[in-house]
């Protein structure tokens, strides 16, 4: 006769071995339920003229570059004691955020476990490793983002970059490239010069270009007496720092305008016809930031428009509301016509997709998972419109067709197709991940 303990933990393992049971039919069952989906959901684009396996083959190799600072809600890994400043301002006050760069990393890795495809990882001047000694930005190397460089090939994914213009002694008045101060624009500079430098090493580490992009704060809050002269300041800061070539299959440089800031509501310096004017000069990508223009723009609209002029672009996607308050981005209109407008033009090869938002108030993990597969989705949507028969009724003139069809199309099958991608993909399919997510936060972040 077993002892009485023994026959208790005789009948927990068969407890548990039959709930791991369940669990692994219950799983067989779903997988099987997806892919019986998807198969009709294939049949059905097929009627619209769709391939759908040639679209989901084609978002396979589309890259989205996750930024790290929502991480750690823009704090970096300097301990300068600056404020944030530059017009950012990040609300919330959610546990666990990345206090270390180890930490942030963790976290990054658990992010896109559970996003489908193999993306990339951008990063900012102020999350450098100095190894207990200060290095101030303008004295920035290599070295002191080595460990980001080795983990980013471990994962054999590729990285972009940025200067990190902001949260700065010298840039707590509101301006840096474009400042009256010859010594602080120089110091800016050189900060400049050695972030591009940064970006090619990482390219040339990664086999694939880095994207360097230049933004600045600098503005007024009330109105100026001189637009003129900060600008023509900034253009000659700007034409210093990009100076000395850098092979584009190391490095691409890009600069990046804004509407307003806080703290510069009635002036920014770099504003987006200032940059695209550069950028067209000067043979740069221009970024278009999803929140730094009127609520009343569209950003979709502006794609082919710069890439009538341009041949590449970088895309910060956001979600502004009300302001650029830069929410987590999710699947809606304005996010799927920015989709639907790189699909519809071909632009997917010519366009460097990121994200920029940083939200405090949720689960950061979940806030990348969140917004990353909310741009794949939009993306995939676009991917399966019936973009052929929609052109060949507007080439027509039955521009009723085109609407017809084009409001069909908003209820097809997109869910069943994503679900198997996901699967295909092996990450969790509908809202598994979050179960995920709140075990990490369970045993890594609430530990923080």
């Amino acid at each position: 006769m077993p002892k009485k303990g023994e026959l208790i933990f005789s009948e927990f393992d068969d407890y548990a071995i039959k709930r791991g049971n369940e669990q692994a039919e219950f799983m067989a069952d779903r997988s099987s339920r997806v892919e019986q989906s998807f198969l009709l959901a294939r049949e059905r684009y097929a009627e619209s003229g769709v391939n759908v396996d040639d679209a989901i083959d084609r978002l396979g190799r589309i890259p989205i570059s996750l930024h790290c600072w929502q991480g750690d809600d823009v704090g970096g890994f300097e301990s300068s004691g600056s404020e944030l400043g530059g017009g950012l301002a990040v609300t919330g006050s959610y546990p666990g955020k990345a206090r270390t760069p180890d930490e942030l990393r963790a976290d990054l890795d658990k992010a896109m476990s559970l996003i489908p495809g193999r993306h990339r990882v951008n990063l900012h001047a102020c999350y450098a490793e100095f190894g207990g000694r200060k290095v101030d930005r303008d004295k920035l190397e290599v070295a002191h983002f080595q460990n980001w460089i080795d983990w980013a090939k471990s994962k054999q994914i590729g990285m972009d970059f940025n200067p990190s213009y902001f949260a700065h002694p010298k840039a707590a008045d509101g301006f840096t490239l474009s400042h009256r101060d010859e010594g602080i624009r120089k110091f800016w500079v050189q900060h400049g010069i050695a972030c591009r430098q940064i970006g090619a090493a990482m390219g040339k580490a990664l086999g694939t270009p880095c994207v360097t992009n230049v933004w600045v704060p600098d503005g007024y809050k009330d109105t100026p007496a001189d637009r003129k002269s900060p600008r023509e300041r900034l253009a000659k800061s700007l034409d210093a720092i990009f100076a000395t070539p850098i092979d584009p299959s190391l490095n691409l440089d890009a600069v990046e305008g804004k509407l307003f800031g806080i703290g510069s509501e009635s002036y920014v310096v770099g504003s987006h016809e200032f940059y695209l004017g550069y950028a067209i000069s000067r043979k740069k990508l221009v970024c278009l930031d999803a929140g730094h223009y009127h609520p009343t723009e569209s950003v979709a609209d502006k794609i082919s428009s710069v890439l009538a002029h341009l041949d590449r672009i970088l895309l910060h996607v956001s979600r502004g509301v009300r302001w650029d308050s830069d929410h987590v981005v999710t699947l809606t209109d304005e996010l799927l016509a920015i989709a639907q407008e790189l699909v519809r033009g071909d632009y997917l090869a010519r366009t460097h997709i990121g994200l920029d938002f940083f939200d405090a108030s949720i689960n950061r993990v979940a806030a990348w998972v969140i917004g990353t597969r909310a741009m794949l989705k939009s993306l995939l949507i676009a991917l399966l419109e019936p973009s052929e028969k929609l052109r060949g009724f507007e080439n027509a003139g039955d521009y009723t067709a085109r609407l017809a069809l084009s409001e069909e199309a908003k209820t097809l099958p997109f869910g069943a197709v994503w679900d198997y991608y996901c699967q295909r993909q092996d990450v969790a399919v509908g809202a598994d991940w979050l179960d995920e997510v709140k075990a990490y936060e369970r045993d890594a972040l609430s530990k923080r």
